[in-house]
């Protein structure tokens, strides 16, 4: 599972390699985390057009924000089945997510865990197979989206994320001439896409920026001005 990654905002980019125009820094985080605001782009009429939806899917049935915290990922067995995706799975609302890296869990053999930041060997962005949803909301258009996901346990690179003797998994990360098929494709063909991605990958830890916290003023209690005697008791 991915539930942290870094956007592509950047115009240039965006278009080199996703053929979408639109500069998204102004609007996205650097850094997105479930129920973010973050890019994907979607086939309309045959064109590729950028969006801006939250990272985690909201169903019809669950609108609020906060439920996207559980929806960012989607299992690709049973994307079709399960209540809070199958709708956009039948609706065919496919989509691919820019990404210049990914994080995920690296544990050592104490169970302590470190990020690490997941990238392309050639330093370019990641395409990753998506599923959105979209609605009007006072009139105004609303988008979100999540992310597909294949077990990579036998995967050479992969497999060495996420907790000891849990299953291990990774994104349904696309070759650049794959997006526009997986958008565009019948229900039926869908399932093809499925599988892991064997391109070269690097990988090195990059933990969290701390955030600088400051302290709560903490308001002595008042003191009596003359405190009491303690009580001496006596023997008898």
């Amino acid at each position: 599972m991915c539930a942290n990654y870094l956007p592509v905002t950047n115009a240039d980019e965006l278009l080199a390699f996703f053929g979408v125009q639109r500069d998204a820094q102004a609007e996205t985080p650097p850094e997105l985390y479930p129920t973010g605001l973050g890019p994907f782009i979607r086939l309309v009429n045959g064109q590729r057009e950028f969006e801006a939806g939250r990272f985690g899917l909201l169903p019809p049935w669950r609108r609020e924000v906060a439920y996207g915290r559980s929806t960012y990922n989607a299992r690709s067995e049973t994307v079709s089945t399960k209540a809070s995706f199958k709708e956009s799975w039948a609706r065919g609302l496919r989509c691919v997510i820019p990404a210049k890296a990914v994080y995920e869990p690296k544990y050592a053999e104490d169970l302590t865990s470190e990020r690490w930041r997941i990238e392309k060997e050639d330093g370019t962005p990641f395409g990753i197979a998506g599923l959105y949803s979209q609605w009007l909301e006072h009139g105004v258009e609303q988008f979100s989206y999540t992310m597909l996901t294949v077990n990579c346990d036998s995967h050479p690179f992969y497999s060495q994320f996420h907790e000891p003797a849990t299953e291990k998994r990774m994104p349904v990360f696309l070759d650049l001439e794959e997006y526009d098929q997986w958008m565009s494709c019948s229900l039926a063909e869908a399932p093809q896409f499925f599988k892991q991605w064997q391109g070269a990958m690097n990988g090195s830890p990059e933990p969290r920026e701390k955030r600088t916290v400051q302290p709560k003023r903490i308001t002595p209690a008042a003191t009596p001005r003359n405190p009491p005697e303690p009580y001496q008791g006596g023997l008898f």
